[in-house]
């Protein structure tokens, strides 16, 4: 049975906007799995330290029927792919960052994997994308996505 989910991608490194649509055409050709929809793309302040450059953000709606860390294994294949170092430094510069968003409305709570994605409901690059391709979302615990983005600072991102 398919789960609709969704992935957030970043990217400030290597050509970002390549990098994000290079993976956008992975995630389509991922097994058992199709790209439903895909956000606009969105420009960025980093998270972390500010002396990088501002990502590049989108997020995709897939239809899949792998399992969460199925999923999860075939998103970091991708960022591999793409050249992805895992470094000690949490919101440094990287070339693709694949986060798993939502999956259906389950709570997956591992060491390998927290869904819905621990700090969404605090990232404007992430909740307007999203509500972009899926306005009317509701997260498993009920918050809707419309009540979330009325409520965070939107300063700092520009759709492009």
């Amino acid at each position: 049975m398919s789960e609709i989910v969704y992935v957030g991608l970043g990217s400030n490194l290597n050509a970002p906007e390549k990098q994000v649509s290079q993976a956008l055409t992975a995630l389509a050709n991922l097994p058992n799995t199709g790209l439903v929809d895909s956000s606009s793309l969105y420009l960025s302040k980093p998270l972390g330290p500010q002396d990088q450059d501002d990502y590049i953000n989108a997020v995709a709606k897939l239809s899949t029927e792998l399992q969460p860390l199925e999923l999860l294994d075939q998103l970091q294949k991708i960022e591999n792919k793409q050249g992805r170092i895992r470094k000690e430094e949490r919101w440094g510069a990287r070339t693709l960052d694949l986060d798993l968003l939502l999956f259906g409305n389950r709570v997956i709570q591992n060491e390998r994997l927290t869904v819905p994605h621990y700090d969404m409901r605090n990232r404007c690059f992430v909740l307007i994308p999203l509500s972009e391709i899926s306005q009317h979302i509701e997260l498993p615990d009920g918050s809707q996505l419309n009540t979330l983005i009325a409520k965070i600072n939107q300063q700092g991102i520009q759709r492009l």
